[in-house]
This record gives C-alpha cells, sequence and structure tokens, in this order.
C-alpha cells in the first residue's frame, strides 16, 4: 500500500510543480536586470536587496531546466534557463575565472568576485543541467570545463586533497562544498560521458570514505583542520542530519552511474538520520554525534534532503518501509512547508514557530530536485 500511496504523491508533486512552483517563480523570481533575486516576500514582491548570491543564479538555472524537462511552457523555460547560462559563463565569473560570491541587483556585475568552492561548484551544476537540456550544450560545457581547469590550477589541494573552500586558502575546510562538487561531477558525467568528470567524482568520493567520516561513529564531519583530521571540540562533535542524507542519495546516485554496489557508509549514515527524525518524521538542523539535538529548528532543505535519501533506499532496495518514510516526508513539506501558490515557509523553530519572513529562491533547487526524483523513482 504504501508504494501505491508514494505514487499519488508523485503526481501530486508533478502537479505542484507544474501549476505552482514554476508559475509562481517565472512570474515573481527575475528582477529587472534579468537576475534571480535572493528571495520573495510572502506576498510575492521581490524582498528589498542590493545584491543576490551566484550560487542562486546557479540553482535557479536548475530549476528551469527541470521545469523545461517536465514540460513546463518550453519556451518561457528554456529562455530563462539561456539567461541563467549568461549570467553563469559571464559576469559571475572573476578574473581567475572561478565564481564569485555576489552579483549586483542593479549592474548585474560582480558585487563580491571572491572565489567560493560552493559557489563555484552550484555554477557547474547550472551549466551541466542546462547542457541537459533545454542546452544550447556546447557553450555551456565549454564554459565547465573552462571553471574546472581554474578550479585546479588555483584551488586543488595536492598535498591533502580537495580543494580550497576559498582563497587565499582558508584555516578550516569543509564538507559541503566538495559534497556539491560531486553533485556537479555527476551532473557533467551524464551529459559528458568522456570529458573525465567521474574521475574527480572518485577523488571526491574516496576524501569522503577517508577523511569525511573518520571521526567518531564514523558519521560525516562539518568541518575540518587542513589536512583534513577532525577538528576537537564542539566543531568535530556536531553533524548535520540533513547532510547525512544527502550523502545518502549522492552515493547512491554515483553507484548507479558507475553500476557498482553502494558505498556501505549510506546505510551507516542513514541509519544515524533517521535517529535524528521526530515522531512524525521531520528533520532538525543539527545533532551531536550521540544523536542529541543541538539546533532543533527546521528548515526546508532538511525535508527534501530526507525525502532524497528515502527515496534512494526504496531505489535500490523495493522495500515498502522506505516507500511508507518517503511518504511521511513528503507530507511534512506539503502540510507544513510549500504553499500553494508555488512557495514555501522556509524555517520553523523547535516550537514550530515560523522563523522566517520570506521565500528564498535558494530553496527551490531542493524542493524541485526532491520532487523531481520522486516523479522519476515512481515514473510518475
Amino acid at each position: 500500500m504504501s508504494v501505491l500511496a508514494l505514487q499519488r504523491r508523485a503526481r501530486e508533486a508533478r502537479l505542484w510543480l507544474l501549476d505552482s512552483c514554476f508559475p509562481l517563480w517565472a512570474a515573481h523570481g527575475v528582477n529587472a536586470s534579468g537576475l534571480f533575486p535572493e528571495a520573495l516576500t510572502m506576498s510575492l514582491d521581490e524582498a528589498p536587496s542590493d545584491t543576490t548570491r551566484v550560487r542562486v543564479q546557479a540553482r535557479q538555472t536548475y530549476v528551469f531546466a527541470e521545469a523545461w524537462r517536465l514540460g513546463w511552457k518550453r519556451d518561457t523555460a528554456a529562455r530563462l534557463v539561456t539567461a541563467g547560462v549568461a549570467t553563469l559563463a559571464g559576469p559571475a565569473l572573476n578574473q581567475q575565472g572561478l565564481a564569485g560570491r555576489l552579483l549586483s541587483t542593479e549592474t548585474g556585475n560582480l558585487a563580491e568576485p571572491v572565489f567560493d568552492l560552493y559557489d563555484t561548484a552550484f555554477t557547474l551544476l547550472g551549466l551541466s543541467e542546462a547542457a541537459r537540456g533545454p542546452g544550447p550544450a556546447e557553450p555551456a560545457l565549454a564554459t565547465a570545463g573552462a571553471i574546472l581547469a581554474a578550479l585546479d590550477r588555483a584551488a586543488r589541494d595536492s598535498i591533502h586533497g580537495g580543494y580550497a573552500e576559498t582563497l587565499p586558502r582558508p584555516a578550516q575546510r569543509q564538507q559541503n562544498p566538495h559534497m556539491h562538487l560531486l553533485e556537479a561531477c555527476l551532473a557533467l558525467h551524464a551529459v559528458q560521458p568522456g570529458g573525465g568528470h567521474m574521475a574527480r567524482a572518485q577523488e571526491l568520493v574516496a576524501l569522503f570514505e577517508t577523511r569525511f567520516t573518520a571521526g567518531e561513529n564514523g558519521l560525516l564531519g562539518e568541518f575540518f583542520a587542513p589536512d583534513w583530521s577532525p577538528l576537537p571540540g564542539d566543531a568535530g562533535r556536531i553533524v548535520e542530519p540533513g547532510h547525512q542524507f544527502e550523502w545518502v542519495w549522492l552515493l547512491h546516485a554515483y553507484a548507479r552511474l558507475r553500476g557498482e554496489p553502494v558505498s556501505p557508509a549510506a546505510q551507516r549514515l542513514y541509519t544515524f538520520a533517521l535517529t535524528t527524525l521526530d515522531v512524525d518524521g521531520r528533520a532538525i538542523q543539527s545533532a551531536a554525534r550521540g544523536g542529541a539535538p543541538i539546533d532543533a529548528s527546521r528548515r526546508t532543505w532538511p525535508q527534501t534532503e530526507a525525502l532524497k535519501a528515502h527515496l534512494a533506499m526504496y531505489e535500490t532496495r523495493r522495500d515498502e518501509r522506505f516507500a511508507e518514510a518517503a511518504c511521511r516526508s513528503f507530507d511534512v513539506l506539503m502540510d507544513e512547508y510549500l504553499t500553494e501558490d508555488g512557495g514555501w515557509i522556509d524555517h520553523f523553530g523547535a516550537d514550530g514557530a515560523v522563523l522566517s519572513g520570506n521565500m528564498p529562491a535558494s530553496t527551490g533547487y531542493h524542493v524541485v530536485l526532491a520532487f523531481a526524483e520522486l516523479i522519476r523513482v515512481m515514473n510518475a
């Protein structure tokens, strides 16, 4: 019965995307300079801001590429993807050929050109998703190739592995930008199998297996010393259930593309992250490695990552328990976070109080990707 229930929810997800989400963000989520703004107010106006992050341009480019693939107003979706690629391949890049952080909402030019690995990873993802459809693929992939070459020249850590998260190189390392770089590499491999992207993905997965999960209980850490050794104190003790779930999904995607078994780490991370959910299946922001809540507030994105992880487990094992868990996560999203007009309430306190006054555009990537995965897995 849970599988049939999940199929119904997949159809519901498609309707919400096509009838509410994509129309809302196409109509209200583009500003006068052609950029995707940081956020909308709950009354659907652009939230005032002098800047918008490069990662928002990349994420929204993905959102409308997915809209195009799902058949929503293909001319409109293609136009918005083309505009996104033009930004990512032009004004978003600094003199090194890497993504900066902030664009001016007035001029469309870089307001903060400092390299950021997180923004660069999402720039690569946006370009790869545009190349997958609606295209045009060649310019997007050429830009992605140039960015990767610049990344290797300027930021590769040839001693300890991975890449500098910022330049100058920081005193503390982070797994999160590397996680999204892996996601981008897998997306690039899907559209350019001979481009060497899987080799880079293998390096990142090896870093995950040997460094990111080397701390207590084999869980995914967030912050590390420059040589990737675990940090003492709270910085090494705190983990994020949403990222445990996100890696579960990524490890399944990696294994599927390589045609090999899923890493045992996926089960370990999934089992732990499940223990941090409340009785209704809601995911919290952070916990201790023993499972006790640290930040019990709840944002939208960990709920979407829980849904993706449940779906990945179900797709591999076809066990109704995972379908049931996916139904719970979907219901949490639809009943509490997502609005009928295609937006979202992004943040709740531990007591259920609303903590967000605006709708961050960046959240759309998480929601759309989770729902696209639901539609794909359930063939809806």
